[in-house]
């Protein structure tokens, strides 16, 4: 068993190609085109290593849930895309950090606010950069918003 997840990813292809897996190989494809796309591109100098890996799927994760967003709201029409779009960002969360919970977050938000001079509105900002700073990609940003709005209301 491969340890960095660059053994990972290809192991999972090599066995979803077995399995005839054909969307779990081509996710796997995909992640690796993003991979490459990285570690060719201009002015790139580092190497490839698991974070910049966890990088890649993060950010193909996020992609993923934009575009599922504009499938729901295409009603009937996207259900098969969606569908799609569950698995892939299904299957990029298993490498990713498990994110707060909205309660885990609530409460996070409550200290940070309890920690502030004076409750005012205005500090929502500082409220979510302090939130990112602690727990990072791990805390959703939109949700801290909304929480550090509504604590400071």
């Amino acid at each position: 068993m491969a340890t960095n997840l660059e053994g990972q990813l290809r192991e999972q292809l090599t066995a979803a190609m077995k399995a005839k897996d054909g969307k779990t190989a081509n996710l796997v494809r995909m992640i690796n085109t993003k991979i490459m796309e990285r570690r060719t591109a201009k002015g790139f100098t580092g190497e490839v290593d698991d974070a910049l890996i966890l990088d890649v799927i993060a950010t193909y994760k996020k992609s993923m849930e934009k575009a599922r967003t504009d499938y729901v709201a295409a009603g009937e029409r996207g259900k098969e895309q969606v569908a799609e779009l569950d698995f892939e960002i299904a299957w990029c969360a298993t490498f990713l950090p498990k994110g707060l919970s909205e309660a885990e977050l609530r409460d996070a938000v409550a200290k940070a606010v309890a920690a502030l001079p004076a409750k005012d509105p205005k500090m929502a900002g500082k409220i979510i950069g302090a939130i990112k700073k602690e727990f990072g990609d791990r805390a959703d940003a939109q949700l801290t918003k909304k929480l550090a709005d509504e604590l400071l209301a």
